[in-house]
């Protein structure tokens, strides 16, 4: 009966037009992106004032992230009905802009992680050990020192690092790469075309500035601006999924809902008009994952139906303000996650109809 009424949601959507690739729109946004950050890194390489070039790389910065997280729209299909037209901005926009595999990505990402959100086992996305733990199986499971941590140091130590989150992806991409290309039973055409845009990304980033300023200059700006790109990226990607809002459930046999499962371990949260931009639609994630291939300029005007749709079939439906879902992403380094046996409790822990959320509710 569920899916029934999710088809004809979606059915309803396609009459509105919304499941139209819009991709004028969309390309626009990374254009103005793309011209957003060359102006500031050409600032950054260029101005003598510390000042002005510090400035030029928060601009940078900006039109940066604006481009990664539009290309996440073309890496779901959702930026063109043509495949080649999806993936060549999908190439542009993670290997050769941000050093980041494009296979590694949709595998990681658009195989694993739209299957199967914060399902401890198999979506990789809250595992931080051996330096962090962020479920309460993982801290059952530490003693002594190492306990002691875990407890009281790491979540002030994890916000002191941010700055090096976009250089592991970046590691994480060619390891996953390597591995690939070196295995004749996985390797592929796709594999060879992220290699060569990866590649190129060295020559756009520091071959290229080279021309103007010396190596070590080129070198810097560009270390420099993936290490700006670390913390407002989490800002956007993380709030989503680690909260404590957004839930966590155990590996297992348990019933698969589709529906359920995405709407338990999904959050939205609200931006103002520039924040909204350079999130590329990632601030509305439940319609996201309920729709992963439409163009992410339709989710805004989607949002009320879905959050009618939610409430009307019983499945949670969170939004909360950006700073807001920030101090809770940080808080469960402190307090870390529960992680529920299966769907089912984990739907009735969040409407509150266990007898845990009732015995808490109590409290």
């Amino acid at each position: 009966m569920d899916l029934e009424e999710f088809a004809a949601l979606r059915a309803e959507f396609a009459v509105r037009g919304w499941h139209r690739k819009a991709t004028g729109a969309v390309v626009a946004e990374l254009l103005f992106s793309f011209a957003v950050c060359i102006t500031g890194y050409v600032m950054f390489l260029a101005c003598e004032s510390r000042l002005w070039a510090w400035l030029g790389m928060a601009i940078s910065t900006y039109g940066m992230l604006g481009v990664v997280t539009n290309t996440h729209t073309s890496t779901h299909n959702g930026t063109s009905d043509k495949k080649w037209v999806n993936d060549l901005l999908s190439y542009l926009g993670y290997p050769l802009f941000a050093n980041l595999s494009l296979t590694y990505w949709r595998n990681a990402h658009i195989t694993i992680h739209h299957a199967a959100p914060n399902v401890m086992g198999i979506d990789d996305d809250h595992d931080f050990m051996p330096w962090f733990v962020t479920t309460e199986a993982e801290m059952r499971k530490t003693r002594g020192l190492a306990r002691f941590y875990y407890r009281h140091v790491q979540k002030y130590f994890f916000p002191m690092i941010l700055w090096i989150h976009v250089f592991l992806r970046q590691k994480s991409s060619w390891v996953f790469l390597t591995k690939a290309l070196l295995d004749p039973t996985r390797r592929r055409r796709a594999h060879w075309l992220d290699l060569l845009a990866m590649s190129l990304y060295w020559v756009a980033w520091i071959g290229v500035p080279c021309l103007f300023v010396p190596f070590s200059d080129a070198l810097l700006a560009a270390t420099v601006r993936i290490a700006f790109l670390g913390y407002p990226l989490f800002a956007v990607l993380a709030p989503a999924h680690y909260p404590h809002e957004a839930g966590c459930v155990r590996r297992g046999e348990w019933p698969k809902d589709f529906l359920a499962l995405q709407t338990c371990t999904t959050i939205n949260f609200r931006t103002g008009l520039l924040g909204g931009f350079v999130c590329s639609g990632l601030q509305y994630q439940i319609e996201h994952h309920l729709f992963p291939n439409y163009s992410h300029v339709y989710y805004k005007r989607m949002s009320p139906h879905v959050r009618a749709f939610c409430e009307r079939m019983g499945y949670p439906y969170r939004t909360m303000g950006w700073g807001e879902a920030l101090l809770k992403i940080f808080a469960i380094f402190a307090r870390p996650k529960p992680v529920a046996p299966d769907l089912e409790t984990l739907h009735d822990d969040l409407q509150g109809r266990s007898p845990a959320a009732a015995e808490e509710s109590a409290a």
